[in-house]
């Protein structure tokens, strides 16, 4: 033997250890890459939520019928109105109108039909006209 030849031993357990360990190594570093990339930009077209114009609801009370008309562009709930109110209505159910000034303005802040609040004396109107809502937002829906 010449004097240059080295004798490498490597023990079993050893070698498995530095293998885990690598392979522990990789799968941290995927994680990180996916936990903090930068999240990835989203077209216009994913974007749209609704297509855009005016949908309509109807609610019938007794012998009357009104409908409840939300404006929306491609992304977000412009406005909410009662339309075909008639004056006898108006006056049957006289809380009609803030309840839905209340729905309106939460909705239009927030782009949500969850966690609306309203008061006990309109809970009732405040859920029938939620549900028309509801309806209408699905038409508009893409």
């Amino acid at each position: 033997m010449s004097a240059k030849t080295k004798i490498v031993v490597l023990h079993m357990k050893e070698v498995i250890y530095t293998v885990i360990f690598l392979v522990l190594a990789v799968i941290m570093g995927i994680l990180l890459f996916l936990m903090f990339r930068p999240a990835p930009s989203e077209s216009a077209s994913a974007r749209a939520r609704y297509q855009a114009g005016v949908y309509t609801s109807s609610i019938h009370l007794n012998d009357n019928t009104f409908d409840v008309a939300v404006t929306v562009d491609s992304s977000r709930i412009q406005s909410i109105e009662l339309v075909n109110l008639s004056e006898s209505t108006q006056a049957m159910f006289p809380l009609m109108e803030p309840a839905l000034e209340s729905l309106e303005s939460q909705i239009c802040e927030t782009q949500s039909l969850e966690n609306l609040t309203y008061s006990q004396e309109n809970q009732y109107t405040s859920m029938l006209l939620l549900d028309a809502i509801q309806t209408a937002l699905k038409k508009a829906e893409n």
